[in-house]
This record gives C-alpha cells, structure tokens and sequence, in this order.
C-alpha cells in the first residue's frame, strides 16, 4: 500500500465532495465553499481516501482575536478505515502549522469526540440546549421595561452583525462571522411552512440586542397549541435587553414548544425564572480545541491577572510541545519560553487547551487527575492567571 497525503487539485474537488457527503450524510452543497488550497487529504495507491479541511477562521479570544484552524470534512470512505489515514494527515497538518507558523491552534465539532482527543483535543467547550412551553417563562422578579422592541428584516444585517461583534469581543471560542456564515446560518431560509422572524430591542433609539428566530407548524397532538418555536440566536448587550427578549418569546399563546439548541454554558435564564427546571436544559459537548504550537498559542490571549507559570507539557503528536516551558504576562503582553526550572504542574496538551480556553481550572483539574500538581500551592496563582471573563462557546457550527 503507498500511502499520500496532498491537497487535492481541482479537478479532484468533486470526489471530495462525493466523499464527504457519503460518510457526513450532508448534501453536496453543504461543501461548495471549501477549496482545494485549504484540504490536506489522504491518497492510497493514487486512490482519494480519506478528506480533511481547515477554514481560516479568526476567534475571540477572552478579549483578544487570534487566527485558528476550524478543523472540518473529515471523512473515510468506509473500504479505507482503520488503516492510520486520518493520523497520518493530523500529524502532516499539524507540522505543517508548526513550521510554517500558520494558526497555533485547531478546533473542531466532532461527530465522536472519541476519534480527536486520541490526537490530543480537549472538549474545550460545553452547549445547552433548551425544550420549554412558553408559559413556564416566567420571572421570579420583575422589574420595568426601560426600551422598546420593534421588527427586523434581512436588509439591517450589518446592524446585527455590529451587535453580535460587541457581544463577543470579550468572549472565548466565538469566531468573526462572514457574510456566508450569516447567510447558511441564522439568516437561511426556514423549513417550509415556517415564518423567520428577527426583532431588535433599543433604548432611546440605541439597538442593544436582537433575537432571530422561526414559528411554524409543530405537529403536536391536539387539544391545545400546536406551533413549535426555535430560537436561532439571541445576543444582548444589557440585562433589560435580555429579559425583554425572552418575555416578547414568552407571549406566543400558540407555541406548544420553544427551543434553543445553541445555548451557552453561562447563559442567565435558568437563574432568573420561576420555574427554571421546566428549561429541561440538557448539555452536550461543544468544540474541541488541538493546541498545535504552545509558545505561540499560550500569548494569544490575555490573562486575568500578572505573573509567572512554570509548567511540563506532555504531548507525543507535536514533539516541539513537548518539555518544560515558563509563561511570563502582565496580563495583555505574555511571553512563553523554554526553561531547565522545575515545573509546577505536568499536564498532558489536552487539559492545557481546557486551561487555556477556561474550561476548567488548574484546581479542577488536579482534583480530576488531569494534570499532576508538584506543587500544590501554585493552583490557586494558576486559577486566577487563566481565569476568562465567560465561558467559552462558539455559537457558529462548521
């Protein structure tokens, strides 16, 4: 068996789409925007086997911006599996990255997040998602309604897209949404039958948060409401801003159901209503981060507080992550440099991407027997260092 890994050329891109699609069970079209400059695919015997792709996204990062790659269109056809074709591609990419010092580190969403964290991802990231009747949305307190709501259409998308980059400036895991991004995302034409709506809310004319969302037919059993309503996003900039987007979401009389399938770990709702175990929020993983180059990765962004960590990396896919590193910050400015010092803490690459990204704490971690901790005293320095203003979330799928 001869074994390759290229990008395809483009007269190969309608085999990787066919790929693709097969093992994704997506649409052909779902892939139109990929190209051949940004896959690193698997060859054997001259024969396309397994596809792999990176979009150039740009993340906010705890109040910083970085470059990453969003890993995606990973797929084998099934008469190529289990033959190492998507190790050999990881540990291609990853070098690749690393010399030519390309984005330092990689996310993903993972149909089995068992397939990635073999290759050193970390669930960097946790979604909730909501299942609740409207009439169970209701306030433990109230307070007055200070601005006013009014209807959006299509044509003001530059007016949520300055919304939405205010909103997530100072967040971790959130990426620059593209024109496209809106437009297959929130803003793609709703399942037949069903209405897109978006609604804006504003003080003295200022707009300081929007929701969009669709109603339409639920197919519930009669008697009573039969309309289902599924929230496609909400952003605020303010408190009076979120609750006046949830009550204008509470007086649909005919929605038997509302849901929300993107909701972030630290989102307010279930600490602000009356009966907030009627949300029926369930959890499940978000994206997976791969640090791919720890001395360019760790200063990107900001730490809640100056000084110094002295740590071991453990990381057998990238040998230059590897060894005893010490990071210096005072607080925007970080510089990571190898050092011969003992190290604090020893932690595999993995549990240093949920440090980095504000998963889980040092402290956390210790106590889960993810990293070892040589000395004991340093996790609470640790914990405040890498403290991140939200919890991270990325709220576009790729």
């Amino acid at each position: 068996m001869s074994l390759t890994v290229r990008p395809v050329e483009a007269e190969e891109m309608p085999e990787f789409v066919r790929i693709c699609s097969l093992s994704l069970a997506m649409p052909p079209e779902r892939f139109a925007a990929m190209r051949p400059e940004w896959t690193l695919c698997a060859f054997e015997d001259g024969q396309l086997a397994t596809c792999y792709g990176r979009w150039p996204f740009q993340m906010y990062f705890n109040g910083a911006s970085t470059p990453v790659a969003g890993v995606t269109t990973v797929s084998t056809l099934p008469i190529y599996r289990r033959r190492g074709h998507l190790r050999a591609i990881m540990e291609t990419d990853f070098r690749l990255l690393h010399e030519q010092e390309g984005p330092a580190i990689a996310i993903l969403y993972a149909s089995l997040a068992a397939i990635y964290q073999r290759f050193g991802y970390g669930i960097v990231s946790t979604h909730y998602s909501y299942r609740v009747e409207p009439r169970y949305l209701a306030f433990a307190h109230s307070t007055p309604t200070r601005g006013r709501l009014r209807e959006a259409t299509r044509a003001e998308s530059g007016l949520l897209n300055a919304l939405l980059k205010r909103f997530r400036a100072p967040r971790t895991g959130d990426l620059h949404r593209s024109r496209a991004m809106w437009e297959y995302g929130v803003l793609a034409e709703p399942p037949a039958g069903h209405t897109l709506s978006l609604v804006v809310y504003e003080e003295d004319g200022e707009p300081l948060g929007y929701v969009i969302y669709t109603t339409g037919p639920g197919g519930f059993p009669p008697p009573g409401p039969n309309q289902a309503l599924d929230v496609r996003e909400l952003i605020w900039l303010t408190p009076a801003a979120y609750r006046t987007l949830w009550e204008h979401l509470a007086r649909f009389d005919l929605v038997r159901e509302l849901t929300w399938g993107t909701v972030p770990a630290d989102d307010p709702l279930p600490h602000l209503l009356l009966e907030p175990r009627m949300l029926r929020a369930t959890a499940r993983d978000g994206i997976l981060a791969r640090i791919v180059d720890v001395a360019r990765a760790l200063p990107a962004r900001p730490y809640a507080a100056p000084g110094a960590l002295r740590f071991a990396v453990i990381d057998e896919l990238c040998p230059w992550n590897a060894g005893r590193w010490r990071l210096e910050t005072g607080g925007v400015e970080t510089e990571v440099r190898r050092t011969s010092e003992t190290p604090e803490l020893t932690l595999p690459v993995h549990t240093l991407a949920l440090l980095l990204f504000g998963q889980i704490s040092a402290s956390e971690a210790a106590r889960m027997g993810r990293l070892d901790a040589h000395e004991p005293d340093a996790l609470e320095r640790w914990d405040m260092m890498l403290r991140t203003r939200h919890r991270p979330f990325c709220g576009d799928h790729f």
